[in-house]
């Protein structure tokens, strides 16, 4: 595993993990340091005790052992079978013993079992046994009578050194796991407000209730100022959000008063100049057609407008909600549009006996939308089609093309209000027609208010696909 990788699994530990494996690792590293130090320590001293008793063991039996000094005669060790007995004594467990001439020749044993070499000054190691030798002397001599090498396995010196090593990696795991449950435990209960806190944030993001508040802090530490931050956070969002709602709530009421007070003016207006084309003649018949046009666009600018305002205040439409058929109402839509779109070849395939629960007109601006915005943003010769069916419980309408299909960046965007994008049709995105840029917003408002939703994907073999639900 490298080291990014390494990292970022660190990174992705909780908090309260990465605290307790933290002090869990101080006290493993103090702890192993400690051992270290103890264990050496220890083993010297066990090895320096087991000299020493080697050596006062070797001088006792010196001292038992009689030598004499017969006159114009070397020095005498008397009684061999006095030295086989000491021999035998000295030499049980994991000790060993034997006496040795100078000349090197064995006195006693008979047939010592292990060879533990020349007698030297200090304790050596021989074969696995750790030998003391001290020389025999006899009164008033110099020169040794004999030798005594007096010797132990050091098998049980390293298993005392084995066992207090076992005995320290005990101790530095068993503090390194009581480290890390403590610091689990404290991290948990210093985290518990940290915890307090996200769990009621938790709670907002999900019930976006702007009136919900933070826990009251205890203390003054750091938390405490984060407790408070985020209240005064939630206030302050909570004043902006009130202050907002007020301000939208005005302007829905100015739009929907406008475009009320606005409808009556321009029917007079629409009478008008449906009189004068038909009076006059010549050029000032067309002047009277192009206002009466534009005069229409402005009375469907303002009827949308007024739809929009009445479904962002939470009203329903007017209309009466009736059971109604869906594939008629798309039926009518497509009749209503084909002659504008002559270049296009618009098709419906519908369900027999469609039925909803709705309001007819609404659903007529819906399906009448969708089918002018496929009209509108796609080349001459495109094939529209508007097909209704059953899926399950559901209704479905779908209005799909062959055209170009939707750029991303408008993909995103196409139900947000006033949004317009050049289509080879000329019309504009949202528009449901040519300019206002309300058509797909209406549509998303009618499927909403009758309990539906509308989406939009590419289509199987290229193009649009608006699907209401």
């Amino acid at each position: 595993m490298t080291g990014s990788r390494l990292a970022r699994r660190v990174r992705g530990l909780s908090i309260r993990l990465r605290l307790a494996l933290t002090s869990a690792g101080l006290t493993f590293a103090i702890l192993l340091l400690f051992a270290v130090v103890i264990g050496f320590f220890t083993a010297d001293r066990l090895r320096s005790d087991f000299d020493n008793d080697l050596r006062v063991t070797a001088a006792d039996l010196e001292q038992r052992i009689p030598v004499s000094q017969p006159v114009f005669e070397p020095p005498k060790i008397f009684g061999s079978d006095v030295l086989d007995a000491i021999v035998d004594v000295a030499a049980t467990g994991d000790a060993t013993m034997r006496i040795v001439a100078p000349d090197g020749r064995v006195l006693a044993p008979p047939a010592p079992e292990v060879d533990l070499g020349p007698p030297r000054a200090d304790v050596a190691e021989v074969a696995g046994y750790r030998v003391v030798s001290r020389p025999l002397l006899a009164p008033g001599s110099t020169e040794p009578a004999a030798f005594i090498q007096y010797g132990r396995e050091e098998d049980s010196l390293e298993s005392t050194i084995a066992r207090t090593n076992l005995f320290l990696a005990a101790g530095v795991l068993g503090g390194t796991g009581l480290a890390l449950l403590a610091g689990l435990a404290l991290a948990r209960r210093a985290m518990a407000p940290i915890a307090g806190l996200t769990s009621v944030a938790k709670g907002i993001a999900r019930t976006r209730d702007p009136t919900a508040r933070m826990p009251e802090p205890r203390g003054d530490d750091e938390v405490a100022d984060l407790a408070r931050t985020l209240e005064e956070m939630l206030r302050s969002l909570d004043g902006a959000r009130r202050e907002t709602e007020s301000t939208l709530a005005r302007e829905r009421e100015f739009v929907a008063d406008a475009s009320h007070e606005l409808r009556t003016p321009l029917t007079s207006v629409l009478a008008n100049l449906e009189l004068l084309e038909a009076e006059l003649h010549g050029e000032g018949r067309e002047i009277a057609g192009s206002a009466l046009r534009s005069t229409q666009r402005m009375r469907r600018l303002v009827a949308d407008l007024l739809f929009l305002a009445r479904a962002d205040a939470g009203r329903p439409s007017p209309s009466t909600l009736a059971p109604t058929d869906l594939g008629t109402v798309v039926r009518d839509a497509v009749v209503e549009t084909a002659p504008l779109a002559t270049s296009h070849d618009i098709s419906v395939d519908a369900e027999e006996a469609a039925i909803v629960d709705g309001s007819p007109d609404d659903l007529h601006r819906l399906a009448l939308n969708l089918v002018q915005n496929a009209v509108a943003h796609t080349p001459a010769g495109t094939r529209v089609t508007a097909r209704v069916e059953r899926g399950g419980s559901h209704v479905v309408l779908e209005v799909t093309d062959d055209g170009p299909g939707l750029p991303p960046e408008v993909r995103d965007r196409v139900f947000d209000r006033f949004v317009r994008g050049s289509g080879d049709g000329g019309g504009a995105a949202g528009g449901g027609g040519r300019g206002s840029g309300l058509g797909l917003a209406i549509v998303q408002a009618v499927a909403v208010a009758h309990g539906g939703d509308v989406a939009v994907e590419d289509a199987p073999g290229g193009g649009g696909l608006f699907r209401v639900r």
